[in-house]
């Protein structure tokens, strides 16, 4: 793919922007792109029915924030799936500036970047406040800007989902044999994790999973937690609701700028986009925790659902089964062996920390031996 902008689809006044980005012009870049005081229009495409409870109303809140801090100057259309490209078109349409930003989360785009799974969850990897860590402190982030930038793009986290539930099954898993053959919607590694022992993964978008899984088209499907699974129905088909996710212990949505539509930008707003972004991790953070605790009550209480929980025998194999996929995946290229070296250098270092101050604080409170 190339990451060479099509300005044909940009307003002129964005398009002025984004030619003085790409030939380095930072002093004029500015004045460029706000000149006369004109709104700056963009475009968000997303991977989400229109306000999913969830990354939906994440995207929506970041558009919103951002014509709100800009003071008007600058105004963000948001389309929902389909609206302008389909759900999994989100890269390619930001790539080519179809549209200059978009919201969505990397494990979608592993067919072109493998290693982009790592900056939305891996198995059996590190929970949302870890993962925000390693963004931010241990590195991670100027890895996932090396591995988008032949694409033209800059990735930010914009959302959390929390920690996700292992799934809907139409079939109950009491030990291995239970896999073999499932039909199951699980994108990432955690699918190829569920492959290899026995499962079939199905690559389907968001907007496609309930009408799947209601006809028969997948037998299980994972989405997210209790807040927007239940938004999305999967109740009304099948009242087995598994845990843990262990294939997404984190849940980042991720926020993706054409580079030379955002470096075209005058400096505050640029400023301005970007924290909207990283705001959004937390508000929606805690959002989604709050939710899903209500959801999860609302599923067992009002929708008679069970939830169950994978058997030791079978964590135990998706476990050794995670780690012999990930060192595979590591060896593929250079870059995904410093991105997985990167993740794994700072789950060692906090899963200590972890330990002693969350775990053990838990037990505590809770009573338990």
């Amino acid at each position: 793919m190339s990451g060479k902008s099509h300005t044909s689809h940009l307003s002129r006044r964005t398009a002025l922007g984004l030619a003085v980005g790409a030939a380095g012009g930072a002093l004029a870049s500015p004045a460029l792109a706000d000149e006369g005081g004109a709104t700056i229009e963009w475009k968000m495409v997303t991977s989400w029915p229109k306000n999913l409870p969830g990354p939906g109303v994440t995207a929506q809140r970041i558009c919103d924030r951002i014509g709100l801090m800009s003071g008007g100057r600058m105004r963000v259309r948001l389309y929902a799936a389909g609206e302008l490209v389909p759900a999994l078109g989100v890269f390619d349409a930001v790539s080519s500036a179809t549209a200059h930003m978009g919201h969505t989360a990397s494990f979608f785009w592993q067919g072109k970047a493998p290693a982009a799974v790592f900056f939305t969850a891996i198995p059996f990897g590190l929970l949302p406040q870890e993962h925000i860590t390693w963004i931010e402190q241990g590195g991670g982030q100027a890895l996932w800007d090396e591995l988008y930038a032949p694409f033209n793009i800059k990735p930010v986290m914009a959302g959390n989902t929390g920690v996700q539930m292992g799934g809907w099954y139409k079939r109950e898993i009491n030990g291995l044999a239970d896999l073999k053959g499932l039909k199951i919607r699980m994108p990432g590694l955690g699918g190829e994790v569920m492959r290899r022992l026995g499962a079939t993964p199905v690559n389907l978008a968001p907007g496609e999973l309930y009408q799947a899984l209601q006809t028969g088209v997948l037998d299980a499907t994972e989405f997210l937690g209790p807040w927007s699974d239940r938004a999305m129905g999967f109740q009304k088909v099948t009242k087995s609701y598994y845990a843990p996710g262990f294939h997404e212990p984190n849940g980042t949505g991720e926020a993706l700028f054409n580079k030379t539509a955002l470096e075209g930008l005058p400096e505050d707003l640029r400023a301005i986009v970007l924290e909207a972004c990283r705001a959004e991790n937390g508000r929606a953070l805690a959002e989604s925790e709050w939710e899903n605790a209500a959801s999860l009550q609302a599923l067992q209480e009002n929708d008679g659902v069970e939830i169950k929980f994978y058997p030791d025998e079978v964590l135990d194999a998706l476990r050794s089964t995670s780690v012999e996929v990930l060192e595979e995946f590591a060896a593929k290229d250079p870059l995904s062996g410093r991105i997985y070296a990167s993740f794994l250098a700072a789950k060692a270092r906090l899963s200590p920390w972890s330990e002693v101050a969350v775990r053990r604080f838990l037990t505590a409170r809770d009573g338990e031996a």
